[in-house]
Parts: structure tokens; sequence; C-alpha cells
């Protein structure tokens, strides 16, 4: 095992990571040819390099009736390997504009994450046809330059941690007669040969023919997909430049800016905004939709695109993308300091502000009181919040959460806008949000 091709690709693939201290690693083991063969490969690099931390990790999706099955086998190959393990089940509910691969895909990644050691990196199993499928499949689809670059041998994961395929330009056929050679069992998932998957009708039809009659394919099609994503790269860091350019403090991509370059230009950078705040991007039709609207309405208009986790807004010559924001509810304030519903914390100061309230008043945290009048200081005459609102150019969808400070039912501050020119105190108190 030691002497094979196999291993010493393991060897050189993951010896960057051994150099720079990383040697805390955890497979992703599934029961299948390939994450049993890694699992192998890392105990005998373990043998090695006794340095080497090793563990396993089952994630069980409940998809499969066999799923207690595969996992019982998983533990059973790491007692036998003396290799920690752990399994965890993970609940997928169906969602809309959402694939159950997508979504057993990311619960997986999410459980790898939590239950791997700290400073542990997750090695998966995917290999080099596993690649090429992947590539084949998003041509399909017409993906861009992005998606054709098809899977990284190195991703991040939300919390940092790094996930890495060291096996993927090895092929199937090899890792099989691998696990042929040093009799290594493993599970048979029935899915697999199922042609009504297109990954699984690649599989079985479509590569084998293309590499009986193109020598290489393989490896030439995963050359292809390298040089795809060092272009892809290359465009991102000149895309990023233009971006910043483009963004303010509080991340809204101004429209004026980026209507001074090309039509490519101005979706690359559109692009790169929304990674800013979410991972689905919107599909071509969309993401015309969003620059045309960006673009053409005016200066006044309400324009409003939902996606799958937020909305994109337009306002005062920015585009905002908002997210769903907690309903905030009226409360007491009986103390210094109070917790909002959003995560925020209001806090009371002392200084120039608003006058202490008498002992008859009551001071309550009121939200969405459009109504609600109030003559600000140094502003003219009295009016009510929504015009006040209106006046200071504040966002429609910030109006709701901004809170506003009543004494009994007469309205003294708006926090982080103004305070009442009524109840102006020289030494008297005010409130913050942070």
């Amino acid at each position: 095992m030691h002497t094979t091709a196999i291993y010493q690709q393991l060897k050189k693939s993951l010896n960057s990571y051994i150099e720079q201290g990383n040697t805390v690693f955890t497979v992703a083991l599934s029961g299948g040819v390939d994450s049993v063969v890694l699992l192998h490969l890392m105990r005998a690099l373990r043998a090695d390099n006794p340095a080497i931390d090793v563990s396993a990790i089952y994630v069980h999706h409940g998809l499969s009736q066999y799923a207690d099955d595969w996992q019982r086998f998983c533990k059973n190959v790491c007692i036998e390997l003396d290799v920690p393990f752990k399994a965890a089940k993970v609940v997928i509910e169906q969602q809309s504009r959402t694939s159950l691969e997508a979504q057993a895909r990311d619960a997986r990644y999410k459980a790898l994450d939590e239950l791997s050691p700290k400073g542990s990196i997750v090695l998966l199993g995917q290999h080099l046809n596993d690649q090429v499928e992947t590539f084949l499949l998003r041509l399909k689809r017409g993906s861009g330059l992005k998606g054709l670059g098809a899977m990284h041998q190195a991703r991040l994961l939300q919390s940092g941690r790094v996930c890495f395929r060291p096996l993927l330009n090895v092929k199937r056929s090899d890792i099989e007669a691998f696990a042929a050679r040093f009799s290594i069992d493993h599970i048979t998932d029935d899915s697999n040969t199922d042609e009504s998957f297109d990954r699984n009708f690649l599989r079985s039809k479509i590569v084998p023919v293309l590499a009986e009659r193109f020598a290489g394919f393989e490896q030439c099609t995963a050359r292809s997909i390298e040089l795809l994503q060092q272009q892809q790269t290359l465009l991102d860091e000149y895309t990023q430049l233009d971006l910043n350019k483009c963004i303010n403090d509080y991340q809204a991509l101004c429209i004026s800016q980026i209507s001074k370059y090309s039509s490519a230009r101005i979706a690359n950078i559109v692009r790169a905004w929304l990674t800013l705040f979410t991972q689905v991007m919107p599909s071509q039709k969309q993401l015309e939709q969003i620059i045309n609207q960006a673009m053409c309405a005016k200066n006044d208009a309400q324009m409003r695109i939902d996606l799958l986790d937020g909305q994109i807004r337009r306002h005062q010559g920015y585009l905002y993308f908002v997210t769903p924001s907690e309903v905030l509810i009226d409360i007491e304030l009986n103390h210094s300091q109070l917790k909002l519903a959003d995560g925020r914390l209001l806090i009371k100061s002392i200084g120039f502000g608003v006058r202490p309230p008498h002992s008859n008043e009551q001071v309550i945290v009121r939200f969405n009181c459009n109504s609600a009048r109030i003559k600000p200081l140094k502003k003219p005459g009295s009016n009510t919040v929504k015009h006040w609102f209106k006046d200071a150019k504040i966002a429609p969808w910030l109006r709701a959460s901004v809170p506003l400070i009543f004494y009994n039912d007469e309205l003294v501050q708006v926090v982080g806008c103004f305070i009442s020119a009524k109840h102006v105190d020289e030494n008297g108190i005010f409130w913050e949000c942070k």
C-alpha cells in the first residue's frame, strides 16, 4: 500500500498542509469505495507519520432505507482500522427552488463542520471521474466560466474550516483496482446504477465512450478545468477591484458608478456584490432584470426583486440587499439597556438629549408608528414620523426597525435620527442602538 501510486498521490497532495503543521484530518466516510479507500490511505499515512491524527464521520441523511446499515458498516470499518468514529443524523425538509441533492450536500457539510475536531481538515473522497461528470453536468446546464470550473480541490466552509479532495486527480478505475488488490470491503449503493439520474447516465453511458474514443480524455478534461479555475481566479481579482470602487460603507452598490462600465463588466460587479450576502446566485434572466431595473428606473422608483434568501431594493441611487428581519414589538424601558428581538442593544446614556421622564410618565420603545408626530430639534414645524423619515432619506425597509422612544403617548426621540425640540435638555438622556 505504501508504494502504490495512489498512496504517493495522497502524500503529495497533503504535503503542503502537513509541512505547515496541519496534521489533524477527518475523513467524510460514506461507506462507498472512494471514502473507504481514502480512510485506508490515511491510516497508512498515520503509520508513516505518528504526528498525524485521523478520525471519520458518517452523515446519516435518512434518504435511503439502507442508511442505518451503512452507518454500522462505517463504524465497524473504523473499529477495525483503530480510527475514532462519529455519526451525525440530519433531517432534510424539501424546500422550493432548491434540489434535494443540494440540500443534502449543505446538511452534510454543516454536520462535518460541527462534528470535526477543532483545527481538523475535512477530507472528501471525490475523484477524477466525479470531476469530469460535474463538468459535463454544468455544461449541460449552460454554466459560465465559474460553473465549468467544477470542483476545486480545496474549499472553505462558512466557519473557515478547510475541505480538501486529495483524490481529485485519481481515476475511479484506479481506486477500484486498489480496493480489489488489498481486499478492501465497501458498500455499493444500488441507486448509483439508476440512469434516470443525470450523473449516473453520464457515468455509465457517456464518459466510458468518450474515454475509449479519446485517449486520456479524463486527464485532458481535468487540465481544461484547472485552466478555467485559473482564469476565474484572475477575473475575480479584477472584479474585486471594480467592486471596491462601487460600494459604500454600508455595502450598498452605487448605480451611477457601475453605469460607467461595459455590460459584461457590470454583470460581473453585480454578481460579486451579491456574493457578499448570499451563496445562491440569480439566474441569467434575473441578473438582467436586476441590472435593467437598476439602470433604467426613475430616482424615486420603488424597485424590489425577490431572490431565494433576500430582496434587492433601490434607494437614493444605491442598490441594497435586504434580508427578512425580526418583527419588533413595543416594550417598556425600565433599565438602562434593552436587547431587541433582532439582536441590537438599546442603551441609555447621559448627556445632551431629552429631559428625564417624570414620575407619572411611562417610557416605552415602539416601532412602525409612522403616524406619530414630533417636532425635531432644528427642524421647521411638527410632522409625522413618515414625513421625517422621508426627509432624512431613510430607506423604506429600514423604517420599521428604528426604535421610537415615547413618554406615555408622546414621541420624544427617534433613535439614531433626532430628538424632540419640546423635550430637549442639555443634561438629559438619549438612547443609542449598538
